[in-house]
């Protein structure tokens, strides 16, 4: 997976996490993820914050830090936004070969999990028109991206 990251322009660094994060083991810091492989419990979980940091627009990234849906205005950020996030972190599964499964882990996603795997492998992708409009990829091309990190 941090190869991948690397390829596409997502800078990650091994480092002790001392505090608490959102999610355990990652830290998103200055637009790159922190890892701790030491608390890391979900490593699928390293995908669907990446997804954050690709779907957020290039001059907004690099300040992105900690919690990055905290502080929105709706109660869990915008759920454009997550959904983005979890597409993206889909597309990515399939072109790295992790299985979805790793990614949408039953602990996550509020519950979620098995209904957007059920979702995704009938190839319905609720939010898609998100991604598209983001210029990332294209309707009929999805899970396959045109590019990995918005403009």
């Amino acid at each position: 997976m941090r190869e991948f990251l690397a390829e596409i322009g997502i800078p990650t660094q091994e480092s002790e996490l001392t505090a608490d994060t959102f999610l355990p083991g990652i830290l998103i810091e200055n637009g790159g993820l922190l890892i701790d492989p030491a608390k890391l419990l979900y490593p699928g979980d390293l995908l669907h914050e990446a997804g954050h940091l690709a779907v957020t627009p290039a001059d907004e990234r690099a300040r992105l830090a900690g919690n990055v849906m905290a502080g929105k205005p709706e109660q869990h950020g915008t759920d454009g936004e997550e959904i983005a996030a979890m597409l993206w972190s889909y597309a990515a599964s399939e072109v790295i070969g992790v299985p979805p499964e790793i990614v949408f882990h039953p602990a996550g996603y509020r519950g979620s999990s098995h209904w957007m795997l059920n979702n995704f492998s009938q190839k319905i992708f609720p939010g898609l028109p998100l991604l598209v409009w983001m210029g990332l990829t294209t309707n009929e091309d999805f899970p396959r991206m045109k590019r990995w990190l918005r403009e």
